[in-house]
């Protein structure tokens, strides 16, 4: 008999990161093997399309709306799926009762995904009165009630362990064989620093925005800043790019080092280390803070450096902003690192096994 399987995610197909990279690559092989998907999303296209823009407020308040309908009439429908693949939460707002409604009610194998520590407030100037109608504590009865817990690095694993012994570290991949191939080596005089990332992560950048422009007194460079949102930043004269899906990979094969810096705080153990996997698939030097999964997968010295100073931050970017030789050699054993363990060939018999194929 086919398996069928039912996606609850937030967003819809092809707009979020942390769907595209955690399974939206995988269904295909999913499908492959004969299972049969569906996907429903708690936003739709409409409301995608101006949900971090300022202002339309009435078509937001429309849209979740109309997100908790779309919610009622699946449970309608969710008798037919062997498996509800839910990816963070079945619904933005209050207590996990959809998800209730799956495992307890109707008795479904409910995987839950999930890659940052959203057990966690993290309240920011665009999101502050949705953080407070979020129920925090629900991630943690989601866990209990899951067939299993796909989680994507082991500080997240750690915190699903306390409630579930169906935990599966489950990382956020890139496809290092189609998508993410990096662009023939070029010299220039002029090195490259770049960063990328969501409005929601902007703030990162003004940790090392003194570094950036002292060193812009003594070595000549550019920095790219690759987002959704153009920030309003302290670091002078960068060049901002629009994120574009259609151009992503060619504008970050023009950067030829990647920063990621972060705050040293619960949330940021939580993260995957999305930013500098990026830069790594492309053979990219990286230099990150070095916490959580991010002191794993840069081997310092190696493949990137740990910054955990502005001291350090300045001594490691001018080491790599003056000796080309170094960028590159840390470059390929980046992607090396990325090709053996964070790439969707590397994965993808993981992730099918959280379905039992």
């Amino acid at each position: 008999m086919t398996k069928k399987v039912l996606f609850i995610t937030p967003y819809p197909q092809d707009t979020a990161g942390s769907q595209r990279f955690r399974f939206e690559q995988y269904i295909p092989f999913l499908e492959a093997k004969g299972v049969q998907v569906d996907r429903q999303s708690f936003i739709d296209d409409k409301t995608w399309a101006v949900l971090y823009l300022p202002g339309h407020g009435l078509q937001k308040i429309l849209g979740i709306v109309k997100g908790f309908v779309r919610r009622k009439w699946m449970l309608l429908k969710a008798s037919r799926y062997d498996f509800i693949f839910i990816h963070r939460e079945a619904a933005p707002l209050g207590p996990p009762v959809f998800e209730w409604v799956l495992a307890r009610v109707l008795e479904k194998k409910v995987i839950y995904d999930f890659d940052d520590a959203i057990w966690k407030e993290n309240t920011t100037d665009t999101n502050g009165l949705i953080a407070k109608l979020k129920w925090a504590s629900k991630v943690a009865t989601i866990c209990r009630w899951s067939h299993r817990v796909s989680a994507g690095n082991e500080f997240l694993s750690s915190y699903a362990r306390q409630y579930s012994d169906r935990v599966v570290v489950n990382p956020t991949t890139l496809d290092t064989g189609r998508r993410h191939v990096p662009a023939p080596q070029k010299s220039t005089d002029r090195p490259v620093i770049g960063w990328t990332g969501t409005h929601s992560t902007l703030k990162y950048l003004e940790l090392i925005a003194p570094v950036i422009n002292s060193l812009r007194q003594e070595i000549a460079f550019d920095f790219v800043v690759i987002a959704d949102q153009k920030p309003v930043s302290e670091i002078e004269d960068f060049i901002f790019l629009p994120w574009n899906d259609q151009t992503e990979i060619q504008d970050l094969n023009r950067i030829d080092i990647g920063v990621m810096p972060l705050e040293v705080d619960e949330w940021a153990k939580g993260k995957c280390g999305f930013k500098a996997l990026q830069f790594m698939s492309l053979e990219k030097a990286v230099l990150v803070t070095p916490v959580g999964v991010n002191a794993e997968i840069v081997t310092h010295g190696i493949s990137g450096y740990h910054c955990e100073t502005l001291a350090d931050w300045e001594m490691y970017l001018r080491d790599l902003l003056l000796n080309e030789s170094i960028r590159r050699d840390m470059g390929v054993q980046g992607r090396k690192t990325v090709v053996e363990q964070f790439s969707v060939a590397s994965n993808t018999a993981n992730f099918l096994s959280l379905f039992d194929v």
